[in-house]
């Protein structure tokens, strides 16, 4: 299965031709608005930074691959009263999954774990803010136990919303040797690749 970042929350999955999207964005300074191919998309919640479907072109046709998912949860830690609600969404293809976060506002219940498990790949908020923080997201990723941790939804000087931190917080909770940093925006998850902080590029 390929993993692919397009900035901010989004996400290209791809398993044997067909291509899903997750959370398209439009207006996340120093990042062009998403403008992709996919089979199918989803959308975590209804904030413009996460369901602009406008530029997205549905392609037709092919075997849908993918076991999803849906887990209700909130964007913030008072049972959505802030922010609204965020849906998760675990996508399984090829004996592995993928776990997307969304805008994750709080931690997870036990019942949310046991739904969202087994996890090969972890998508996950680190900005803070607007979802859980770098703390916060260690948590989740604990309780989810994935090989493969992918940070999202942070800023960096080239792009993001000013409002969130950078993922360095969140990289310095981890051992130096577990964190990789790529020059590309693209990761092939196998059932042999190998556990890490996978921080990828765009």
């Amino acid at each position: 299965m390929t993993i692919t970042w397009l900035g901010h929350s989004c996400f290209l999955l791809e398993s044997g031709g067909f291509r899903v999207l997750v959370d398209p964005f439009q207006g996340v300074p120093g990042l062009p608005d998403t403008a992709a191919r996919a089979n199918a998309v989803y959308c975590s919640h209804g904030h413009f930074d996460h369901n602009h479907t406008q530029n997205v072109t549905l392609a037709e046709g092919g075997e849908d691959p993918f076991a999803v998912t849906e887990v209700p949860s909130s964007h913030d830690g008072q049972g959505g009263a802030l922010r609204g609600p965020n849906t998760i969404r675990r996508f399984a293809a090829e004996g592995l999954s993928v776990v997307h976060l969304g805008d994750l506002g709080c931690q997870l219940t036990a019942e949310q774990v046991r739904a969202l498990r087994p996890c090969d790949a972890l998508l996950v908020p680190v900005g803070g803010f607007y979802t859980i923080d770098a703390r916060g997201a260690k948590a989740v990723a604990e309780a989810l136990s994935p090989r493969v941790i992918v940070p999202m939804h942070y800023r960096t000087e080239a792009f993001g919303l000013r409002e969130i931190d950078t993922v360095e917080p969140f990289l310095a909770l981890f051992s130096k040797e577990l964190v990789r940093h790529y020059d590309a925006n693209r990761l092939e998850l196998t059932a042999d690749t190998p556990a890490q902080v996978a921080v990828l590029s765009v």
